[in-house]
């Protein structure tokens, strides 16, 4: 009776340590995938800049476009929290948009060699944005999963595991679920 009770604790002390160790890991896979995301991210903030200025240079007087997209990047640079993240992204997509609109009136602008090398950087961040994206979004629905199932569930609160947020588009700007357009 005694190795009985003693071959339970040990099974209930190893599944213990396993299902710890697996939300552990699939925390720090959301949070590695994230990390992919701000990469990105970051990649496009730096880019922007130079498209700024280069389209500046051709439509000095489309004053307003150049300060929605500065600000638009601001912001998404300083938002916090998956929700103020997406919301700030969806912002950004938009003043971009704007700012390839003003581009299509200055057929030298869209010969010059500057903007179409940062018009294909712009392109390709962008995919890679959306890959991160989806990546991320997988990694949270696993770890989501995981705590919530049974018998994980027993010992994810307690542990302090929480569900983590999906990173995603808002739902009511249907213009921001069409990717940004740089094709000119």
């Amino acid at each position: 009776m005694t190795y009985i009770i003693i071959a339970i604790i040990i099974v209930l002390a190893l599944w213990l340590i396993l299902a710890y160790n697996g939300l552990v890991s699939g925390r720090n896979r959301a949070q590695e995938a994230w990390a992919d995301i701000d990469v990105q991210l970051k990649r496009r903030y730096d880019l922007i800049p130079n498209l700024v200025e280069t389209v500046k240079g051709y439509a000095a007087h489309e004053k307003g476009v150049f300060e929605n997209v500065t600000q638009a990047r601001a912001a998404a640079m300083g938002a916090s929290g998956m929700a103020a993240k997406g919301q700030a992204e969806n912002q950004l997509a938009g003043a971009l948009k704007s700012l390839f609109a003003v581009a299509e009136a200055y057929p030298d602008l869209k010969a010059n060699q500057n903007f179409l090398s940062l018009q294909g950087e712009l392109t390709d961040t962008e995919d890679k944005i959306q890959a991160a994206r989806r990546f991320y979004n997988g990694n949270v629905r696993d770890f989501n999963t995981s705590i919530q199932r049974f018998p994980n569930n027993m010992m994810a609160g307690p542990f302090g595991f929480k569900a983590m947020e999906f990173f995603q588009l808002d739902e009511a700007d249907a213009a921001a679920k069409e990717p940004v357009k740089v094709q000119f």
